[in-house]
């Protein structure tokens, strides 16, 4: 009983932190593209069902801790893109989209190495513009309701230093003890759990300001790292499967308002890792209950959704914002790693950023084109400024090579702009080589996302 005790706890535990630490991050995208309370509500409950679901299948048939989770970037990529013309309809069909490109990486490599060629500064930089806005919303929440938001970041900040994992957790408690004590309550709202099926729409704008930027950075900020956490802990399982499984419960999901369902990162490791089991082969039973919990946690969606209904819209986006404040430390570091590519990611973020809308097209694209423009422009400057072949190398001042090389991208890598990227570098020494699915030792830096990913791609 013990034995099974411990796996089972740490699954729960999984589930709980996966789905308060950003559940308000979701509601608050599927309401900036126009979701209603219902839509919003069931949109969190498709997620959680799915993404459960998910964890529970490949659990149970791969024998490995695969845990899912929803795209917390992507539905931050909401937030920045806004309002869709043509309401959430367009917004559904742009979340089907999403999900059969997603299916599509697990069962044409060719895509996949399309999405490995993305530079990572680009895509480092790109997620770090569209999560800015909302991490400076505490900054704001302290200047505009500083007596409800201070508790708030006062209780992220002593927590992320003593127990980090339960930082975000306490806050959100917080916040709904604060929204108590303002004297309101959920029974205004309907807090049962709802299922509001939204027939999708599609328009060409909606396919290049949110499906497919959507699907990048679920691919370069949710799969390729939980690819990679799965590795570092000595796991070697089918990814294709998975990119599949991923892939299809997020087409499934989306007509009920659900925008991407995918592999999770830091939550993988908590059942991944020797504090779910010691024994790497048992730990799959961590991420089959992890999966079973976040079914039942999706059941109180009504409840978490009406919370946020009744609280002031600043105070949301402040508790999504300490959410993501680790994604946008991994994003940033992801894109200024390499010196020669600062420049292009410094363009990249700016654009993706300023929130720029051109032609009906958001900023995110608009900021991907930006470095891809200025890749090329540097790699070909590289190219005709190149010193003379019987030119030794050495002769050259450490200014001058810099002056000549500057901006230049470098050979293309796998996207490495983990959300919780940190948590490749910590693997399990115990499960190389053990259990099902297990291989040997993974990758221990994050260089080690560049591999997996690649090696999923071939």
């Amino acid at each position: 009983m013990t034995r099974i005790l411990q796996p089972v706890l740490a699954g729960v535990v999984t589930a709980v932190v996966g789905f308060a630490s950003s559940f308000a991050v979701v509601l608050a995208g599927l309401r900036a593209v126009g979701a209603d309370q219902r839509q919003a509500a069931s949109g969190l409950l498709a997620l959680c069902v799915a993404g459960g679901a998910v964890a529970v299948w490949l659990g149970l048939r791969q024998r490995v801790p695969i845990v899912g989770a929803w795209s917390t970037p992507g539905a931050a990529l909401l937030v920045a893109t806004g309002p869709v013309e043509g309401g959430f309809p367009v917004a559904v069909g742009a979340f089907v989209v999403s999900g059969l490109l997603l299916t599509a990486v697990g069962l044409l490599p060719v895509l996949g190495r399309w999405v490995a060629a993305i530079p990572t500064p680009i895509a480092g930089a790109m997620l770090a513009g569209v999560l800015l806005d909302l991490c400076v919303a505490p900054v704001r929440a302290l200047a505009e309701i500083p007596l409800t938001a201070g508790p708030v970041v006062l209780t992220w900040a002593l927590l992320s230093r003593f127990a980090r994992r339960w930082a975000i957790p306490a806050a959100l408690l917080v916040a709904v003890a604060a929204i108590a004590l303002s004297g309101s309550g959920p029974g205004a709202v309907d807090a049962r759990p709802v299922l509001e099926v939204t027939v999708p729409s599609w328009s060409a704008q909606a396919m290049v300001s949110v499906a497919l930027p959507l699907f990048l950075v679920t691919m370069a900020s949710q799969n390729v790292p939980g690819m990679a956490v799965l590795a570092g802990y000595g796991y070697r399982p089918p990814l294709r499967g998975i990119l599949v499984s991923t892939g299809l419960a997020s087409t499934l999901g989306a007509p009920l308002g659900g925008h991407a369902v995918n592999l999770a990162a830091i939550s993988a490791a908590l059942a991944a890792g020797p504090d779910a089991d010691p024994d790497p082969a048992r730990r799959w039973i961590a991420s089959v209950a992890s999966g079973a919990s976040m079914i039942v946690l999706g059941i109180g969606s009504g409840l978490a959704t009406a919370f946020v209904l009744l609280s002031p819209p600043l105070l949301v986006e402040a508790v999504a914002g300490l959410a993501l404040l680790g994604a946008l430390v991994s994003a940033i570091a992801s894109a200024v790693a390499d010196p020669e590519g600062r420049e292009t990611a410094a363009v990249t973020f700016v654009v993706t950023a300023s929130g720029l809308t051109f032609l009906g097209v958001g900023a995110a694209f608009w900021g991907l084109v930006a470095g891809g423009l200025m890749t090329l422009l540097h790699r070909r400057g590289r190219t005709t400024s190149r010193a003379p072949a019987d030119e030794p190398r050495g002769t050259r001042g450490t200014g001058e090579v810099a002056a000549s090389e500057a901006g230049e991208m470098g050979t293309a890598s796998a996207v490495g702009t983990a959300s919780e990227v940190d948590a490749v570098v910590a693997p399990d020494p115990g499960a190389g080589g053990k259990g099902p699915g297990a291989g040997g030792g993974g990758p221990t830096e994050n260089r080690g996302l560049e591999a997996v990913a690649m090696t999923v791609m071939r």
